[in-house]
């Protein structure tokens, strides 16, 4: 890398920051918090909404490289939307009273966790973004499966 960089330093720190839900959720399931429950339901909708925020991202990126004259694969449009229906479908159990929510988490988690292997395929993304996405990314997986671990009961 030439030492330029896309991002700002507000725009890295505010990426970091992005963590402190997840986080706030896990510290409460882990003291026994009488909102244990409500934590984990917190932490699959923030997760969601940020794993449907990415979908967005992609989506934005594509119509980025068409207005730049490298018009974008139906691919990329498709992979774009699958997270928000993805979310939605993790979702679907407890509107059924299924198990819920820490199967959902685990899946969350994992998906989040390997997301920037889209943004690798699809091509879009500055490297300095990327390696951001990776960071965050991992983190946030991290937190999310760890918070399906114990809304399954595993831990």
């Amino acid at each position: 890398m030439d030492g330029k960089t896309s991002l700002s330093p507000a725009a890295r720190a505010l990426g970091y920051a992005g963590l402190l839900p997840q986080l706030l959720c896990l510290a409460m399931v882990l003291t026994g918090h009488e909102w244990r429950y409500s934590a984990l339901a917190g932490g699959f909708a923030y997760a969601a909404a940020i794993f449907s925020f990415l979908g967005g991202v992609w989506w934005g990126q594509a119509v980025g490289s068409a207005r730049a004259g490298a018009p974008a694969t139906t691919g990329a449009y498709i992979v774009a939307v699958m997270p928000s229906l993805i979310a939605v479908a993790l979702f679907l159990p407890w509107t059924f009273g299924w198990e819920w929510p820490g199967p959902a988490l685990l899946y969350l988690g994992a998906l989040i966790g390997l997301s920037p292997m889209i943004d690798r395929a699809l091509g879009f993304a500055a490297p300095d973004f990327q390696q951001l996405r990776w960071h965050l990314s991992l983190g946030l997986g991290a937190l999310t499966i760890a918070l399906g671990l114990f809304g399954a009961g595993l831990v």
